[in-house]
């Protein structure tokens, strides 16, 4: 049985930090790290079923093309991720009334919708990029005893290289995105390619205010990286977490973005909003098979 220091319920028998219950989580979950980008999403639902929001985890389980979807804001950064995505497996994969694991696993599919900034030249502001692999610059899986069983060796120790003694003090990993979504979302559409997530915005993605970044070729060298017929396509904050931890837990996860910002040629899209809903109406369509 897991204890009640471990599973934390609030007294309405909702999960501690999502204030969700069971029923509430549909096989589909979209991960967003905005929350005011649920709404965003949910405008395109012909239904709302639910919503409910606590600090800053807002959600929707709603209809789209017949199908049922829920919207999950997980904020910013790998911390929220490793709370959302256990608290979401712990939804669907425990019986909160015996607190035992259920002998029936039940498998979700997230698909993260984000933005991201470019760290290829011919990557443009506004394209859509889809992460089939994300290397993480944290440290979170280390924590986990099936770390290792997750993880793209082979790209991991070939990305090392590329880095050389630079990668001594963070030991970066590799992870691959769900094949069955990447199927989904692939087109000539989009751009796809490895991620890189950052356990920071400022200094670790190479942007210097008034504090000096230690490795300051970094972009350059990322940019560079060559790996059977790979490319490193964009910085975000979230999926090298998403894809892990779904791995271990035995659910699908994906990552698409779109580019709002290219870091090597220095131009940006401050009016990113409209192209947001593109973005996220090309998902929609393509996770109903509407497309």
């Amino acid at each position: 049985m897991i204890l009640e220091s471990e599973l934390i319920l609030n007294p309405d028998g909702s999960i501690f930090h999502l204030h969700l219950k069971p029923e509430h989580v549909a096989d589909i979950v979209i991960l967003v790290g905005d929350p005011s980008r649920v709404d965003v999403i949910a405008s395109f639902f012909s239904e709302i079923e639910f919503k409910i929001a606590n600090r800053e985890y807002v959600t929707i389980t709603g209809i789209y093309n017949k199908t049922r979807i829920t919207i999950v804001s997980t904020g910013v950064g790998i911390g929220n991720i490793d709370i959302v995505m256990n608290e979401l497996d712990a939804l669907v994969n425990i019986d909160f009334d015996t607190r035992e694991v259920k002998k029936k696993h039940r498998r979700l599919q997230f698909i993260r919708i984000g933005t991201s900034g470019s760290l290829q030249k011919e990557i443009p502001v506004n394209a859509f990029v889809l992460s089939k692999k994300s290397i993480g610059f944290d440290n979170l899986l280390y924590f986990y005893a099936d770390d290792e069983s997750v993880m793209n060796k082979e790209f991991s120790v070939a990305f090392k290289s590329h880095l050389g003694k630079d990668s001594l003090f963070f030991s970066p990993y590799v992870v691959d995105a769900s094949e069955n979504l990447i199927q989904v979302l692939e087109s000539d559409e989009v751009h796809s390619g490895i991620t890189i997530t950052s356990p920071g915005f400022y200094v670790p993605q190479g942007r210097e205010l008034r504090l000096d970044a230690k490795l300051r070729s970094m972009n350059d060298k990322l940019s560079s990286f060559r790996h059977k017929g790979y490319t490193i396509n964009n910085y975000e904050m979230e999926s090298s977490a998403i894809y892990g931890l779904s791995k271990m837990l035995g659910h699908d996860a994906v990552a698409i973005c779109l580019i709002i910002a290219n870091r090597l040629n220095k131009t940006a899209n401050k009016n990113y909003r409209d192209k947001v809903k593109d973005l996220i109406q090309y998902v929609l369509l393509k996770i109903t098979n509407d497309a």
